[in-house]
């Protein structure tokens, strides 16, 4: 996912979130930029980013970000600031201002904690939310109501068809802790689907956290914290 090849100066600096290419000009003019030690003057030349740095700096992150993200409560995964308060301004301000812009692989609502993974590389969300790859994410949740006798088996079997939908849900793992309280695992990621699956059995989610996803867990990492993974971290999958 490495992304080495040369670009405009200006390009690679509002693209990594320094400033607009517009003000770019005004970097190269006060001499904050050099590429091979040497101080760059045209914006339109061309350079590999390993060798541009930035007030002495070398460029942040090129390559592309992915981060493990623990959500707290009352946030959301969207750009969009009449949606309210986002996991996004949890971020560094000059990582809000990449192209591609970082966002969220899959999404865990307003009123869901847990696990979330950010990143700028598009091809990474598209296999890590594809159905195919069947990428397993565990939540758990409390329930209002006792579960009913055999909704595991219900969830195992891949028939359970949600309200508005033709096709069932991929089978699912349920794992008993209390009567009002599971740990679901899924491979699929449609919308609100574990509330949704619960819902259909008539048990209410009053609290749902993903602690799980994929190999990736939280460990200690408090809410509101996020850590750097690599890029290669999902090579396999």
């Amino acid at each position: 996912m490495a992304n080495r090849a040369v670009r405009r100066l200006d390009q690679l600096l509002a693209n990594l979130g320094y400033c607009s290419r517009r003000e770019a000009r005004d970097w190269l003019d006060y001499g904050r930029v050099t590429v091979s030690g040497q101080i760059a003057h045209h914006v339109s030349q061309k350079a590999n980013p390993a060798e541009v740095r930035a007030d002495g700096e070398p460029l942040d992150h090129p390559d592309g970000v992915l981060l493990l993200l623990h959500k707290p409560l009352g946030l959301v995964c969207s750009h969009e600031a009449r949606d309210g308060p986002s996991v996004y301004g949890l971020l560094p301000a000059r990582w809000q201002r990449r192209h591609p812009q970082i966002t969220s692989i899959g999404r865990l609502d307003k009123e869901t904690s847990g696990l979330l993974l950010l990143t700028d590389q598009s091809e990474l969300v598209h296999r890590l939310t594809s159905p195919k790859h069947k990428v397993a994410k565990v939540y758990r949740a409390t329930l209002a109501s006792d579960l009913p006798a055999g909704i595991g088996e219900l969830f195992a079997s891949g028939t359970l068809v949600l309200k508005e939908e033709e096709m069932p849900c991929a089978p699912a793992q349920l794992h008993i802790i209390s009567p009002r309280e599971a740990e679901l695992t899924l491979t699929e990621g449609r919308y609100h689907q574990v509330r949704r699956m619960f819902a259909s059995q008539g048990c209410a989610v009053l609290t749902l956290h993903r602690p799980r996803f994929g190999h990736l867990g939280l460990g200690d990492l408090p809410a509101g914290h996020w850590r750097e993974l690599p890029l290669g971290e999902f090579s396999r999958v």
